[in-house]
């Protein structure tokens, strides 16, 4: 047999296995199990598997190691065993292979976010990667497969941290949905010179769609590079079949796409998830009558490049003052629980005719279920004419479902922003509901600032940009005050453009934040919430997650309720008073929490205007 790169550039089709799990789970494993772990402990039933593809043609055998990464094998307790089961992994492989098949060390994502929509950062994810391609190289592979990845920039980190351990080949494959694109959006077209410029020898689709799906894709591929193509579709969507996912398509219609897929412009063919011996014996039958197609030169089209943002200062009247380094103070309204928006205008009519600059519409606080902040802040714009600064939070939404949220709001003509990861919903009234966190609000102010200059999370031109003004939360007192300034420093990096902090009540802890935020040079606008009572500041301080009060404040607290609720109420404002008074020259602005949607008290706070 060959070597994989003489293979690879021999001018003719070979053909890959099919999948690994579907097999496993055929023979009784039951999917609670870590499929890679078995390389360790049933290490027959992964050899004969393979065995099992090489007696059915397969010219290119994969490592059962798709998930072996380190922080997959975590969740089962594996981590430390990386090295050691994607070693053994390709030792197996290497030995049913023989010399009549090369091994491909197959290496996925790795089950998270990477920046700049996660908190994993580059760096982190290469060493994930590299702990695996390490192992894989000790075993003896020919190559390697990098599969089913969504992200172009995830695919990145894996090539450079493969390419630092070696210069075997390299096949990088991405996945797409029905619509022919990524989860983030790119197209072929996009991602196919993307990847090219990697440094990889082939590029491919596999997983998630049928063969009709990746024929598509391939046939885009063809259109935008040069190098050898491969394709690995599913057997089709899979099907729920008497509670069990079932994939439907054939060997013979397997084999059937595999032929127009070489003739569109593959040189590698085979199967992902549903994809058995029979079909890849069935593929090499069609393959062979197949002649690829001749190499030619394309030129791939440009990809979509961002616009400048539009200038702070013309988004929004919020924005423009945050530009000219004006004093801004807005207020915080919790939308109704109910679906009568009227007590809300009154109480924003209010605020309005005190002067204030914005009101604040806070996104499922404390994850209680409420009219929803961006209805809530169109309805009072609409309504009461005074813009809206509207908390937007990653707890209850997917990527899709806030990129289709942002899109309709900019359209409605929304402009101010305030961007926080949520509060997770077992603080709520509804414990047992499913919260989503698909990426955090480093993730999502990333998302936001490409929206800002014409982009989606894909690359792809979305027409005219959107006009966001982009504000992030953080929190002077976090008991994990470095890492509070790192994220903070992160979200800055990603676009944010003006940060509102939890409520404040210690100037020193203020001071310390202030400190460590000068050098970003970002608009800070300082948390106020009234006290109206011992009990309300006792609440804030014992179970209201980011928020910190001080000892001398609950004393003056507890000195002046003994005296009555009225005089409770009045130490409260005076509190708050003293604090606008203290940070007015500190900060760029002021956001006031109407507590218990008190209107009047902070309206008393503010005093003449």
């Amino acid at each position: 047999m060959p070597d994989l790169r003489q293979l690879l550039a021999d001018g003719h089709v070979h053909v890959s296995d099919g999948a690994m799990g579907t097999m496993l789970y055929s023979k009784g494993v039951f999917l609670n199990v870590c499929y890679d772990e078995l390389v360790l402990r049933q290490p027959d039933i992964i050899r004969d598997i393979h065995r099992a593809y090489v007696r059915a043609g397969a010219e290119l055998i994969e490592t059962n190691t798709f998930g072996a990464n380190p922080i997959k094998l975590a969740h089962h307790g594996l981590s430390d065993d990386t090295e050691a089961i994607n070693e053994a992994a390709a030792r197996l492989a290497r030995e049913a292979a023989g010399e009549r098949a090369s091994v491909v060390g197959a290496i996925g994502p790795l089950g998270i976010r990477i920046e700049p929509f996660g908190e994993t950062s580059v760096e982190e994810a290469q060493a994930a990667f590299a702990r695996q391609a390490t192992g894989l190289l000790a075993g003896g592979v020919d190559g390697f497969l990098l599969e089913t990845f969504s992200d172009v920039e995830e695919l990145r980190a894996a090539v450079t941290a493969v390419r630092r351990l070696s210069d075997l080949p390299i096949i990088a494959q991405m996945t797409v949905g029905e619509d022919g694109r990524t989860h983030y959006g790119t197209a072929p077209s996009t991602f196919g010179p993307a990847i090219a410029a990697m440094g990889v020898d082939v590029i491919g689709v596999n997983c998630s769609v049928g063969p009709h799906g990746v024929l598509e894709a391939i046939e885009h591929l063809a259109r935008v590079v040069t190098l050898p193509l491969s394709a690995m579709p599913n057997a089709g969507l899979p099907r729920d079949v008497g509670g069990r996912k079932m994939y439907m398509a054939s060997p013979e219609y397997m084999a059937t796409y595999a032929k127009r897929m070489v003739e569109a412009g593959a040189r590698i063919v085979g199967g992902c998830c549903g994809t058995t011996p029979e079909h890849i014996k069935a593929i090499v039958g069609f393959a062979q009558s197949a002649s690829p197609r001749h190499a030619h030169t394309t030129v791939a089209p440009a990809a979509a490049q961002g616009v400048p943002a539009l200038p702070l200062g013309q988004r929004s009247k919020l924005g423009a003052k945050l530009a000219s380094g004006e004093f801004v103070t807005t207020v915080e309204i919790v939308p109704p629980k109910g679906v009568d928006p009227a007590p809300m205008y009154a109480q924003v009519r209010a605020l309005k005719a005190a002067g204030v600059d914005a009101v604040n519409v806070p996104d499922g606080p404390r994850a209680q279920s409420r009219m929803g902040a961006l209805l809530s802040g169109l309805l009072i714009e609409r309504e009461v004419g005074l813009e809206a600064v509207v908390h937007y939070a990653c707890r209850d939404r997917n990527l899709l479902g806030m990129l289709s949220d942002l899109l309709g709001a900019a359209a409605a003509g929304l402009r101010n922003l305030l961007i926080i990861t949520g509060d997770p919903p077992k603080m709520g009234p509804y414990p047992d509901a499913t919260a989503v966190f698909d990426i955090d609000a480093i993730g999502l102010t990333n998302l936001v600032s490409r929206l800002n200059h014409g982009l989606d999370p894909g690359g792809n031109a979305i027409g005219a940009p959107t006009r966001f003004v982009i504000g992030v939360g953080a929190n002077p007192t976090a008991p994990d005050f470095e890492r509070e300034m790192s994220r903070l420093a992160w979200k800055v990096d990603a676009g944010a453009e003006y940060v509102v902090t939890q409520p404040v009540f210690d100037l020193d802890q203020l001071d310390r934040f202030l400190d460590r935020t000068s050098k970003h040079a970002i608009p800070v606008i300082a948390g106020l919430w009234p006290l109206v009572s011992l009990r309300n500041a006792e609440f804030l301080a014992n179970e209201v997650p980011g928020v910190s009060v001080p000892v001398a404040v609950l004393e003056r607290m507890r000195i002046a309720s003994a005296v009555g609720r009225e005089a409770g109420l009045a130490e409260g404002v005076q509190i708050a008073r003293e604090m606008l008074e203290a940070v007015r020259p500190r900060v760029q602005g002021v956001q006031i929490a109407a507590p218990l949607g008190r209107v009047p008290v902070v309206l008393e706070v503010l005093g003449p205007r």
